[in-house]
């Protein structure tokens, strides 16, 4: 006498639950559910083998079929549960946390050495009275060029490698001195003593000591009687308060299309201490800004009359600076984003 279909059911329950209980993992369990639950699986042949049942016990056995199953997915369900209680307390054994420990901190940021370099330079010429002055990194050929004293096709617009757009007179500016037009049109007659942070872009070759964006400072001071003394004054105490009283600077003349007369400033080098290395290209000395009386054209640009007001100008280099400062050898750590480089500082 064969078995019929609800002895068969009840035959299929008993056997998938005992193989459940003896499940103790997670990978076992999901191995339980594709054999005890998956399309292959005894109980979905039953539902497939309806339709080859005499019509008088298809109504039972569908019935019983569908009992089973929903008490099986219970079961399921029901160890699923037990598993993950069981897999916590094991975790809780072998990797115990004292609860009464306090938490630990999140870790801090740091500033950038750059910016920290930046802030030590706006304090020292805060200090001397300057204020700090904001100007565009996107540029028009007319502020970065035109109103500096150097007109369209002058030769010495090929001292600046400038990133152009694609829209007509629109520049990424290659240096901070567009900001000098900037803040004497906005505050002219009245004299000025600003500074004017920014980033440069010039497309040249990356070196040891060269990049194609750099921080600059530029430094602005319009008044009555202003002379080149009070340029090197200014330029030298800065030096011995970010460097040391016993620093030792230099001035040497240059060509700036808006100075006149021009200079540029030297800083014996403290990583080879003025005997000659690959960032001060065996000179001994570190140029560190430009500087100069401000062009008469440039002032008159900038609002002023030079008839009654003079000025001085200067652009330095902070990362030149925080080379020195900090004995750095190489600018392009600066923006390698290396964490073994910045967290240093």
């Amino acid at each position: 006498m064969t078995d019929t279909p609800g002895m068969n059911l009840e035959n299929i329950q008993h056997h998938a639950l005992e193989a459940l209980a003896a499940v103790r993992t997670g990978d076992d369990l999901a191995q339980w559910r594709v054999t005890h639950l998956g399309r292959s699986s005894a109980v979905m042949a039953v539902f497939s083998g309806l339709g080859k049942l005499p019509a008088d016990i298809r109504p039972q056995t569908g019935q019983k079929a569908n009992q089973v199953k929903l008490e099986l997915e219970a079961a399921f369900e029901e160890k699923v549960v037990q598993i993950r209680q069981s897999e916590l307390s094991v975790s809780l054994q072998t990797n115990r946390v004292d609860i009464t420990l306090p938490g630990r901190p999140a870790r801090r940021g740091r500033l950038h050495p750059a910016m920290q370099n930046l802030r030590d330079i706006y304090k020292v010429f805060a200090e001397m009275g300057f204020q700090v002055y904001r100007s565009p990194d996107v540029e028009t050929d007319e502020y970065n060029f035109e109103l500096l004293n150097i007109p369209a096709h002058h030769p010495a617009r090929d001292m600046w490698q400038t990133f152009y757009t694609t829209k007509p007179g629109v520049l990424l500016r290659t240096h901070t001195s567009p900001g000098q037009i900037w803040a004497m049109r906005e505050r002219a007659p009245d004299s000025i003593r600003v500074i004017l942070p920014g980033m440069c872009y010039r497309y040249e070759q990356i070196t040891t000591r060269s990049e194609i964006q750099f921080h600059q400072v530029e430094g602005l001071m319009v008044g009555k009687n202003v002379t080149l003394a009070d340029l090197k004054g200014t330029l030298t105490d800065f030096s011995r308060r970010m460097f040391g009283q016993n620093v030792r600077t230099r001035f040497r003349p240059s060509y700036f299309p808006f100075t006149e007369p021009s200079a540029e400033m030297d800083v014996e080098c403290f990583l080879c201490g003025g005997h000659g290395c690959t960032v001060c290209k065996n000179a001994g000395w570190l140029e560190i800004l430009g500087c100069g009386m401000v062009h008469p054209e440039v002032l008159r640009n900038g609002g002023y009359d030079p008839e009654i007001f003079s000025g001085f100008a200067f652009g330095m280099g902070p990362e030149r600076i925080t080379m020195l400062r900090r004995h750095i050898d190489d600018i392009r750590y600066f923006w390698g984003n290396d964490m073994r480089f910045l967290e240093q500082f």
